[in-house]
């Protein structure tokens, strides 16, 4: 498979699951100007999985600690489902549960370029 260019991703709707409220700010800002519509954020992994279920997503970024909670429920809802998603942390990939090492990851401090990186990492074709 390749990867499709990250400048050709545009307009994707975004689930963010964020329960700092200035990384949130941060996050939604450096979606929308990347073109992309954001769901949430959400700061609660029941209104996360609730969102998987009822919205159509094309992609997720996701914390991986949500207020003291790993947010792998979510990540096996939008598995399910088919849908891509980074995970966002300041631990890098060393945080994460191995089954999840595949996915990309967006490290702290977040820079809008690796995000967009990641995004076309994620939604690859």
């Amino acid at each position: 498979m390749t990867e499709r260019p990250a400048n050709m991703l545009c307009g994707l709707r975004v689930l963010l699951i964020e329960d700092d409220f200035m990384v949130a700010l941060l996050l939604e800002t450096m979606l929308t100007d990347l073109g992309h519509r954001v769901i949430g954020p959400f700061a609660r992994l029941e209104k996360g999985l609730e969102m998987v279920e009822q919205e159509a997503i094309d992609l997720a970024v996701l914390d991986v600690n949500i207020n003291g909670r790993e947010v792998y429920p979510i990540a096996e809802a939008l598995e399910a489902r088919g849908v891509p998603f980074i995970f966002a942390t300041g631990y890098g990939s060393v945080g994460l549960h191995p089954k999840y090492s595949r996915h990309p990851v967006l490290q702290k401090p977040y820079l809008r370029e690796h995000l967009r990186m990641a995004i076309g990492r994620a939604c690859h074709c």
